[in-house]
């Protein structure tokens, strides 16, 4: 489940792409937080605080307990702007959430297990959906959601029906959409295809014997 992290914010005084530009340069990530019924807030992060504390949460829906004075408020991240030849995150966006209130977020999905398909009939393993729409309330967001494929033959497969949900937790998707399943090897269908593929002509030559 998510854990609220506190982390102390600055407001920004000035907005627009050079002050945004001074503000990365003193190591601070310009962000704003919207939503809530209330005013937009520009404010500014420091950078390695932030990038230590998602370091060590491991998840993709982090709840942050926003500190600005003696104000604060909790908050999820809805956008993050990143900088396409560093790779550095340049801007934030923060959305007000209440802990009382459900929220809908997007969570990984995981496969627990080695599919009998794979280990004993040879076949690939098809990773189709790996991540799953859910509402639920801040404090009870999953790091991610497991689908058990220990059981799995070739041409099966598991469906979002078949994530194992914590308390409180709502799939928004249809209960049958296909989250990973097993494939024939690649071998054996280059086989079914030579296979295939040998029999036509000889059905041909056959055909125009007769003619």
């Amino acid at each position: 489940m998510s854990e609220t992290m506190t982390i102390e914010v600055q407001p920004r005084e000035e907005t627009g792409k050079n002050a945004n530009r001074r503000s990365r340069a003193r190591g601070k990530i310009p962000a704003v937080v919207y939503g809530g019924g209330k005013e937009s807030v520009s404010i500014e992060v420091d950078r390695k605080t932030l990038v230590d504390m998602m370091k060590g949460h491991g998840g993709e829906n982090p709840i942050f307990l926003l500190k600005l004075g003696d104000k604060d408020r909790h908050a999820m991240i809805r956008n993050l702007q990143v900088d396409p030849v560093s790779r550095q995150v340049i801007h934030i966006d923060f959305q007000r959430v209440l802990l009382d209130q459900k929220v809908r977020v997007s969570v990984p999905v995981e496969l627990v297990g080695t599919p009998v398909g794979v280990k004993v009939d040879g076949g690939l393993l098809d990773f189709v959906t790996r991540e799953v729409h859910v509402e639920c309330l801040p404090g009870q967001i999953p790091k991610h959601l497991e689908a058990d494929v220990t059981n799995v033959h070739v041409g099966q497969h598991v469906e979002v029906r078949d994530l194992k949900l914590p308390e409180g937790v709502v799939v928004l998707d249809e209960p049958d959409k296909v989250l990973a399943s097993i494939t024939h090897g690649r071998l054996e269908a280059e086989a079914e295809g030579t296979e295939a593929g040998q029999a036509e002509p000889e059905v041909i030559k056959k055909a125009k014997a007769e003619a």
